[in-house]
């Protein structure tokens, strides 16, 4: 699409056309004023010693306008331009050129949102086609498709380098559908079919041929809700391990402390219950001693 970039302002001179306006201690137009210019154009805005200078609205006779800032009689800095086929450009503007961030409306509903620089697309932008949807996001130059580039459809996608205006190189095709097929775009050079026209005449032109090479699954990205469920379910087992581990480890010491003071409990009655019992067993043989030695006595007395 053109971005009429041939529509030219009348200069600007000193007395030029008829002015109704500020003016300095020179004569020149300076401050608000308006102008009807020679050709037809009409000026309304800001002047700065004769020249167009600040913010002001400049219409051509053929319908286009421009509203915006100048400097110095020229377009510079951020201003809309209105062209007389209906399209429309609105971003910046360095020295009557289409320079940094802007945005194009096309006649036929297309758009471009990117970088500008002398009047082209030029740099990181998006064009956008008005009838199908599809978007070609990546770098430009001088108007065309230059460099890396993606060229998005309503259910898949090519990713790959372009050259003046074409894919050229290694790409892929990435499908909604979880897959890829990687290949690449090789230039051949056809002749254009002119009815009527001599060979002399007759131009080449080159047509990107697709190559396919292997298709290869994707890994689709997990959906949000379902990275939040799995990263609760992580946090939650955490615990619960933690805690399962805790409660073996207090079973475990209250299995063992418990035995243990089992077995040194009963070794110790079992100690304590012996030596009584040995005790008792003297002190038993004890009576019995002495009541021989009595029995003994008293039959010795009766002898006597």
């Amino acid at each position: 699409m053109s971005d009429n970039s041939d529509i030219e302002e009348e200069e600007q001179g000193p007395n030029l056309g008829e002015y109704e306006g500020e003016r300095n201690d020179k004569d020149e137009r300076h401050g608000y004023g308006k102008a009807t210019l020679p050709n037809g154009d009409t000026y309304e805005g800001m002047y700065e010693n004769g020249k167009r200078h600040g913010q002001g609205t400049y219409r051509f006779k053929n319908g286009a306008r421009y509203i915006g800032e100048y400097m110095k009689n020229k377009k510079h800095g951020y201003g809309t331009f209105i062209y007389p086929d209906g399209s429309k450009y609105e971003g910046n503007w360095v020295e009557d050129q289409r320079c940094g961030q802007g945005k194009y409306f096309y006649i036929n509903a297309d758009t471009y949102e990117g970088e500008w620089r002398d009047h082209k697309r030029h740099g990181q932008g998006v064009y956008t086609y008005a009838e199908t949807g599809t978007k070609y996001t990546g770098t430009w130059k001088e108007g065309k498709r230059e460099g890396a580039g993606d060229l998005i459809h309503a259910n898949h996608k090519y990713v790959g380098q372009w050259k003046e205006d074409r894919p050229e190189g290694k790409g892929k095709y990435v499908f909604d559908i979880g897959c890829e097929q990687h290949g690449e775009y090789i230039p051949v050079e056809q002749v254009k079919d002119d009815k009527g026209g001599e060979e002399e005449e007759q131009q080449a032109v080159i047509i990107p041929k697709w190559k396919a090479g292997v298709v290869t699954a994707i890994t689709l990205a997990p959906e949000p809700d379902e990275e939040e469920e799995e990263e609760k379910k992580e946090e939650g087992e955490k615990p619960a391990e933690t805690t399962e581990a805790t409660e073996g480890a207090v079973e475990g010491g209250e299995e063992q402390a418990p035995a243990a003071e089992t077995t040194e409990g009963e070794g110790a009655e079992g100690e304590a219950e012996a030596a009584p019992a040995e005790g008792a067993g003297e002190e038993a043989e004890k009576p019995a001693a002495e009541e021989g030695e009595q029995k003994a006595a008293e039959e010795g007395q009766e002898e006597v």
